[in-house]
């Protein structure tokens, strides 16, 4: 039936716009378009029509979704290669530094701890006075924001400048700090500035849930042109900054990151860095056998001594926060220096890598890249015992020592960074932790490579083929493990694969990084949890896997069941008390306190302004000017007065921002049946106040009596503006009698804009479901109802509180000690069936006012 009615429909609009060309006349020659007409004229007028028409195409094709991906891919292109440019000069400068020096220790101490601290000194003042929101890794904040939740100047130009100054000057410094992290931040503001740019094109690139997919592309382009490793990249921006992804955001982020990786390395080609495009830790591990089975438990305690290590990463930075922030002397020191924390912290480490000092244990003059560049190294450090070892060329120069051996200063190496690197990311600087667990993690799985070449010489036989062991690989594999455990990813995997090249040893790796992220994510959250922990970021924890308990905790025994409602029979005395009261954004419009049928919500804002208007100056003065003129004899009627305020002062209607958020899309419709009969005027008086709600608001017309009286209206009108220049001749009591009786009086809801389908869930949600739901849909809260009766409201602060307490195991309880006896499969009780019965029988008695259906159909009002 509808298939023939749609085909139906489809041949008669065909036929009619045909009838109506033919009215038209000459339909051979197609009309030209207004705007074109001033361009036909004279001579050049074809060319000018053709430029105009080339020039409306373009504009149309920037709007497209590949051309914002390449721009954005280009832009963080070019501010990848001109940051590490400016990195490695800075780097380069503290080299020349130190080794013009070379001639007095002291003055080589000088500049070696002299030099990072002014630039991390002025990292941290130049972000702290631009803009502070660029301080720190990023993620945590870009995880917040795809969510839905807005965060004030992450995502401005000037935050934009402050980061990239701000990140070239810490990783300038030398300090064991990444730039991943921030990368993705950068990335993202990039994405919202071009998208605030291309509006001027085309108004879809102001659209949320558009400005959301490209934040979530760019996420992926951040990583991608850090470390050149776009499939790696794009893997890593799904895994730590979304819950839920949206497959048709795949490409975008594919395309975009692969084409920034690109334009990064043919920019490095292009500079002489490089004579061709290739991994940015190039190896050249064996491929014919590059490893054998009976070293795979090897890989395996790797794994598994990088998730406790990961762990302990993140829970030793933690620490340190809140050990700064608990120790009130100590915090409101720093409050007042705000600069000498990071230059301390920048000094104790200079001091501690100094070449010839402690730092010779440890290869204190080797940057992020050389450290990496030399634990990739094919070759092994330690052949035939400890006493035997190969000739260090190069900057493998850095980690031989005369009077120790490879497996001490790579202990040293492992230890004093580690602390270090947990240290330093807590400085008040642009700065990521990616990179210098990346570097810990090789140098571990260097040590564990070093120490099975010296056990095994000769390499492991195999079909009396000797092949000796490649620390290398050793070094790989921890870099993925340990980086991956305190990111809880697993893409970190992809990504050791596209730095380094090859995928020789993709078995081990993974092997590692997924034991490493078992036993992490068992111990600690991420370190990026952690930090929105800290941060106290409005975001909902992930539910952790093997705890069981989640699946039986339930939305009643979380919810808040002492709530704030409005009821539409309300009083604008009660608007004030529930303002007073309460600070939710929504307010839930219920029918009656007896009934407690949920209606709607409304905002906050919509409610204050319910109230001011009621309480305004304006309708004082109009009481005051009735006042008057009734004294006078100049009674003006009803009608008059009415007619006045609505179609000239329009003040019955609150004061609306003229941006505000949409509302929520009507997921679920909700029942509003009420419980009891009321009597027929009640019922009448409700299905017109419903009516008035969720229905569309017409202009009423004027009577004749309204338009009668209107020239005395704007007698009225011009006397009012008399009294507000006279000013208020009411006295302090006068006025608080009129506001106590203009309290007493019902709330008119006609005017204020009421969600009719905000989210519900029902009391028997289970807490993963409800986790589920929230995560997926971004909400922020939901209301609880129970056939239609509101009885509760959850919000991310209960939701947060649950998922803690059921898993900490520090005993929370957020069951009833009876509630594992529940019926878990009667759907609902008898008292919910008689209440249905109820309200089904009242549904029967009376119709709420709604709009008929297409067919006449009133079964979807039904409730059920």
């Amino acid at each position: 039936m509808y298939g023939r009615y749609t085909q139906d429909l489809g041949t008669f609009a065909k036929d009619e716009a045909a009838r109506l060309r033919l009215q038209e006349g000459d339909t051979s020659r197609p009309r030209r378009p207004s705007e074109l007409l001033e361009y036909t004229q004279g001579r050049c007028g074809p060319c000018r029509v053709c430029a105009l028409k080339c020039q409306q195409f373009l504009i149309s094709k920037v709007g497209e979704d590949w051309v914002f991906l390449i721009l954005l891919g280009l832009v963080m292109a070019l501010v990848s290669w001109a940051m590490d440019f400016a990195i490695a000069t800075c780097l380069q400068a503290q080299k020349w530094m130190y080794g013009g020096l070379d001639t007095n220790v002291l003055l080589q101490y000088m500049a070696w701890v002299t030099y990072p601290t002014v630039l991390i000194t002025f990292s941290a003042g130049f972000t702290q006075i631009l803009a502070p929101q660029a301080m720190g890794s990023g993620i945590p904040e870009m995880k917040t924001i795809l969510r839905g939740v807005v965060l004030k100047e992450y995502l401005t130009f000037k935050t934009f400048v402050a980061k990239v100054i701000g990140l070239t000057c810490a990783l300038g410094s030398g300090m064991p700090l990444g730039k991943e992290g921030p990368f993705v931040h950068i990335a993202s503001m990039c994405a919202a500035l071009l998208s605030h740019f291309l509006s001027l094109f085309g108004g879809f690139y102001e659209n949320e849930a558009r400005n959301i997919e490209m934040l979530a592309a760019a996420c992926a382009v951040g990583v991608g042109c850090c470390f050149a490793a776009p499939i790696g990249g794009v893997l890593f921006s799904i895994e730590v900054t979304s819950t839920f992804f949206a497959v048709r955001n795949y490409w975008r982020g594919f395309f975009a990151a692969t084409f920034s990786a690109f334009i990064f390395r043919v920019l490095a080609v292009w500079n002489k860095d490089e004579e061709t495009i290739t991994a940015l830790f190039k190896t050249r591990f064996r491929l014919d056998f590059p490893f054998d089975l009976q070293e795979l438990p090897a890989f395996a305690v790797i794994g598994i001594a990088s998730g406790f290590g990961g762990a302990l990463f993140v829970y030793l930075n933690r620490k340190i926060v809140q050990f700064m922030r608990r120790q009130k002397t100590i915090n409101r020191f720093l409050m007042k220096k705000r600069l000498l924390f990071p230059a301390l912290v920048t000094l104790i480490i200079s001091t501690l890598t100094f070449p010839p000092g402690f730092g010779q244990f440890m290869a204190g003059q080797l940057t992020q890249k050389d450290t990496l560049v030399t634990l990739f190294d094919n070759q092994t450090w330690a052949k035939q015992g400890l006493s035997d070892e190969f000739e260090y060329l190069g900057i493998l120069e850095a980690w031989r020592h005369p009077r120790s051996n490879v497996f001490v200063t790579l202990v040293v190496f492992i230890l004093m960074k580690f602390w270090m690197s947990a240290l330093a990311t807590t400085i008040p600087v642009p700065c990521g932790a990616f990179m210098p667990v990346f570097v810990i993690g090789a140098a571990f799985g260097r040590l564990v490579g070093e120490s099975m070449a010296a056990w095994f010489p000769d390499g492991i036989h195999a079909d009396s083929n000797i092949y000796r062991i490649v620390p290398g690989g050793y070094a790989v594999v921890g870099a993925a493990a340990l980086s991956g455990a305190v990111t809880h990813t697993v893409s970190t995997a992809v990504i050791v694969f596209e730095l380094t090249g090859q995928i020789s040893h993709i078995l081990p790796v993974m092997i590692a990084v997924i034991l490493a992220n078992a036993v992490a994510q068992s111990l600690q959250p991420s370190l990026y949890d952690s930090i929105i922990r800290i941060k106290k970021l409005p975001y909902l924890p992930e539910l952790g896997w093997g705890h069981h308990e989640k699946y039986n905790v339930r939305v009643e025994d979380i919810m808040v069941r002492d709530i704030h409602y409005v009821s539409l029979n309300c009083k604008y005395r009660d608007l004030q008390q529930v303002l007073h009261s309460t600070k939710i954004k929504n307010l839930p419009l219920v029918e009656s306190a007896e009934s407690m049928i949920l209606l709607g919500s409304i905002e906050r804002s919509q409610v204050g302004a319910l109230l001011s208007n009621q309480l305004s100056p304006h309708r004082r003065l109009l009481t005051l000017r009735q006042k008057v003129l009734s004294e006078d004899g100049h009674r003006l009627s009803d009608s008059s007065i009415r007619f006045q305020i609505n179609t000239e002062t329009s003040s019955g209607s609150p004061a609306r921002p003229a941006l505000r958020k949409p509302l929520k899309p009507a997921l679920k419709r909700v029942p509003s049946s009420p419980a009891d009969s009321p009597q027929a005027g009640t019922a009448d008086h409700t299905g017109i106040a419903l009516k008035s709600l969720f229905c569309a608001n017409t202009s009423t017309e004027p009577t004749e009596a309204e338009a009668a009286a209107y020239p005395k209206a704007k007698r009225v009108r011009i006397s009012i503006v008399e009294e507000m220049i006279l000013g208020d001749k009411m006295t302090p009591a006068e006025i608080l009698e009129w506001e106590e009786q203009q309290l007493d009086q019902l709330v008119d809801f006609s005017s204020a804009k009421i969600d009719p389908a905000p989210f519900q869930l029902v009391e028997h949600t289970s807490l993963h479901k409800t986790h589920t739901i929230f995560s997926l849909l971004g909400l922020d809260h939901a209301f609880v109802t129970s056939i239609g009766r509101l009885v509760g409201m959850v919000s991310l602060k209960e939701l947060r509180k649950a998922i803690e307490g059921s898993l900490t195991g520090k005993g929370v309880k957020v069951r009833p000690p009876l509630a594992s006896f529940r019926d878990s499969t009667a759907s609902t009780t008898e008292a919910d069936t008689t209440a249905l019965r109820q309200l089904w029988d009242r549904h029967q008695h009376h119709h709420m006012p709604r709009e008929a259906g297409p067919g006449g159909n009133d079964d979807d009002d039904t409730p059920k």
